[in-house]
């Protein structure tokens, strides 16, 4: 077990650090310390040796030089159970250093910070504390490398027990590493977007993420999971959402709440979504938001059982009421009322989450890629946020859509997006009426639409996430008593396509634009 006679403490977030240097006196350790962990330690009363009295050096250069030094690293570095080493230290005036206490300077959260200058992000390129930590890491078995702040109470509890346990040193060695791996991934990832500006995907890809949660299980019992978020994602997202009221989320439930947010996105006007694995179900938009929320659920009331609600207004007395006649997991919204929580809040078995004010980025970072696991590695793409403008548009009918269909071919699109391919959408009035998702075929999404909608379907439109192979999707929609589509095009069958609308009197536009969603 390790017994700890000196410390070296040089910490940037330095809430806890007095308390655990009290601790550490009071068990007979020596402090040195740096710079503003000095004054700190000093105006609480507490002796420390600066860092300059160890190396003979005073900091210098705005601070960017004090512990890179081999007083300090020689004393991290030593084998205690090697002659030669300690021989060598004892010459050169050097004594053992048994822990060091460092968190970096805050990198992560600086770079959040809109407006900063390069000049500035450089500045908080941490050097000496990495260089302690690794050296430190190095000699875990002498040495107790501290890199977060929640670890002073575990590591005071075993020192009152007579010395920390090699489980902990190792424990706090691996943190260590994770923690300079984090702070590289980070400055590689963001000097790469800021300074070189490069077209295209990057040769290599970093990635790092932090554990929000450990979920029950994934998918399904049998799987274990956990939730991990990127730290500097600046869009709505799940990962930042407070939780007013509920159980944890599940697996399943922030993989169906990140499908909802992303579609309520792409609406500016009022709107409401209700999902169910993964897959819009009811959705509709409205210059109320509690109509648009009661529309979205007549859409498909029996899909929308035990789904996701979206809205992208605050979640008002009306909505509760309704959403509190049925089961729905979880309602995701900027806010809610206070009586609408009051309502809400009585049943034990719904979420809610609090999104606050609708954020939309299309960075090129790493955190807004769509990623996917392969066996043996992963497929990375920019997301999908591209959206059809009016000037994307080609009516390729006789017919020309009216202005009521073209306002509802818009909003199918924007919808279809977000269904699993092959996609077929039915809307009518700024409704969906029936949605076919996930199809092997475009004809078997096309039905499951008509018959989710059924009777609704006439003078409604279709929206296909990939062009129309053959006709015979126009000939079901024409029997459900669609009037207008929109589709990509592109087919080689365009013209019979097209041919198939015009003897039915069907408007159609091709967007130029597909939408897969696998």
């Amino acid at each position: 077990m390790l017994k700890v006679k000196r410390v070296l403490m040089s910490v940037s977030d330095k809430e806890g650090v007095v308390d655990f240097a009290k601790e550490l006196i009071a068990m007979g350790a020596e402090i040195i310390s740096t710079g503003g962990t000095a004054k700190a330690l000093k105006a609480a009363g507490i002796s420390t040796m600066d860092i300059s009295e160890l190396t003979g050096f005073p900091e210098m250069l705005d601070g960017r030089v004090k512990t890179l030094h081999p007083k300090v690293h020689g004393g991290l570095l030593a084998l205690r159970d090697k002659k030669e080493h300690m021989e060598t230290i004892e010459k050169h005036g050097i004594k053992t250093i048994d822990m060091v206490v460092i968190n970096l300077y805050p990198f992560k959260q600086v770079i959040k910070n809109e407006g900063i200058t390069i000049e500035e992000v450089i500045e908080n390129i941490d050097i000496g504390g990495p260089s302690m930590i690794r050296s430190a890491a190095k000699n875990a078995q002498s040495v107790a490398v501290m890199t977060d702040k929640a670890d002073y109470s575990k590591v005071l509890v075993e020192l009152k027990a007579g010395g920390i346990t090699m489980d902990t040193l190792n424990y706090l060695r691996v943190k260590a590493y994770q923690t300079t791996a984090d702070y590289d991934v980070y400055i590689a990832n963001y000097l790469e977007q800021r300074l070189l500006n490069k077209e295209g995907m990057p040769e290599r890809v970093l990635i790092s993420v932090d554990k929000k949660q450990d979920m029950r299980y994934g998918e399904n019992p049998h799987q274990a999971a956990s939730f991990y978020t990127f730290a500097d994602c600046k869009e709505t997202n799940i990962g930042a959402a407070v939780q007013l009221h509920g159980k944890e989320l599940s697996f399943n439930n922030i993989n169906d709440a990140d499908a909802a947010l992303a579609l309520i996105k792409e609406f500016d006007a009022p709107a409401a979504v209700i999902v169910k694995h993964a897959n819009p179900c009811g959705v509709s938009t409205d210059t109320d938001i509690t109509r648009a929320y009661i529309k979205a659920y007549a859409a498909d009331p029996s899909s929308a059982f035990g789904g996701i609600t979206a809205l992208n207004r605050v979640c008002t007395k009306a909505i509760a009421e309704e959403i509190n006649k049925m089961f729905m997991e979880v309602v995701i919204a900027p806010d809610f009322e206070e009586e609408a929580k009051v309502i809400l809040t009585a049943k034990k078995n719904i979420r809610l989450l609090k999104i606050g004010e609708i954020k939309k980025f299309t960075g090129k970072e790493i955190q807004y890629k769509d990623i996917k696991k392969v066996a043996g590695g992963l497929l990375i793409q920019d997301a999908d946020k591209k959206t059809a403008t009016a000037a994307d548009l080609k009516i390729v009918t006789k017919r020309v859509p009216s202005a009521k269909e073209m306002d509802d071919l818009m909003f199918a699109w924007k919808v279809v997006k977000f269904v699993k391919s092959n996609a077929i959408v039915f809307a009518k009035d700024g409704v969906t009426l029936g949605i076919g998702p996930g199809q092997t075929n475009r004809v078997g999404a096309v039905n499951i639409a008509s018959g989710n909608a059924g009777e609704k379907a006439k003078g409604a439109v279709l929206a296909s996430d990939a062009f129309f192979p053959f006709s015979d999707n126009v000939e079901l929609a024409a029997k459900s008593g669609i009037t207008a589509i929109i589709q990509p095009g592109g087919s080689v069958k365009d013209e019979e396509v097209i041919k198939a609308c015009d003897e039915r009197g069907i408007a159609m536009v091709f967007t130029g634009i597909r939408h897969f969603k696998h």
